[in-house]
């Protein structure tokens, strides 16, 4: 791929990025954004892990440049979309409303270019556990940290040895049996309620699981995270989804200084929180503030 010039996408969609945390690929995530620009862009849920900062602030500099990124795309022109997930809950009172230009929904009907109507939702309230034992869901959140802390400590051997990145957690999944059945059953729901609702596919996050299949007539689509395995989901001008394994693609993003710096300081709530305007169109066009390698 050149590195000067990006690849023009009709939509992306994101999620599980858990900015806060030492897991977070925040570089590489930083060099997708760079690469790839979308009319739309949806933020399927997990985009700040608001249950790890209450434990540990984790908030390097790279944090910052991805939040500073998705605002100023928002600013000219992409149409941002953020659904939260469980990790940023928080944010799900303020569903209707928007900060700066990016609108915040539960859930989001979009319908591609070829006329298909998808149902995007984080996908945590089809997760039993997240909705009947948060403590439990809290426990295996700290044991999937360490798992990460250790991916992280093995890729940084292995990009010393010359070889490419790999998934710790994610060969883990696919060992474990339980892990397996979790999964399909989570992936069973979804497609279930998208066919109740009469949707043609559901775009989803959550169990950090890439994936786009038919499951019985319903195209079932998640996005993955980057955390583990560094995905995203884009659709093409002609309607055509695809799913997009940036470590495949870029093994040496540009590196960031690991410098901690205090998170992003956003404005006043009263001034920034609004309800969305109606079309894109009223969008201020703003001079270009980005500095040449952003």
């Amino acid at each position: 791929m050149n590195d000067t010039t990006s690849t023009q996408w009709r939509t992306i969609w994101i999620s599980d990025t858990h900015l806060g945390t030492a897991g977070c690929n925040a570089p590489h995530l930083l060099d997708f954004l760079r690469r790839n620009e979308a009319e739309t862009l949806y933020l399927v849920g997990d985009i700040i892990d608001g249950w790890q900062l209450r434990r540990n602030w984790v908030w390097p500099r790279s944090h910052n440049d991805v939040v500073q990124k998705i605002l100023r795309k928002a600013r000219k022109g992409t149409k941002v979309i953020f659904i939260p997930g469980n990790h940023d809950e928080f944010a799900r009172q303020f569903a209707g409303y928007a900060f700066g230009d990016i609108e915040v929904q539960h859930e989001a009907v979009h319908v591609t270019a070829d006329g298909r109507r998808l149902w995007v939702t984080h996908g945590d309230q089809f997760d039993g556990v997240i909705q009947h034992s948060k403590w439990l869901a809290r426990l295996g959140d700290g044991m999937y940290t360490f798992a990460l802390w250790l991916n992280q400590q093995l890729n940084r051997a292995r990009h010393r040895a010359g070889l490419n990145y790999w998934s710790l957690s994610q060969y883990l999944k696919h060992k474990v049996k339980n892990a397996v059945s979790f999964i399909s059953d989570f992936e069973n729901a979804l497609v279930a309620e998208a066919r109740r609702r009469g949707f043609d596919g559901v775009v989803c996050g959550h169990i950090h699981q890439a994936e786009m299949r038919m499951v019985d007539g319903i195209l079932y689509c998640n996005d993955g995270d980057w955390v583990e395995s560094l995905t995203a989901l884009a659709e093409d001008h002609r309607g055509e989804l695809h799913l997009i394994k940036w470590a495949d693609q870029r093994q040496k993003p540009t590196p960031t200084p690991a410098r901690r710096t205090r998170p992003i300081e956003l404005p006043a709530l009263p001034s920034v929180l609004r309800r969305p305007r109606a079309a894109s169109a009223q969008r201020q066009q703003e001079p270009e503030r980005e500095t040449a390698d952003m």
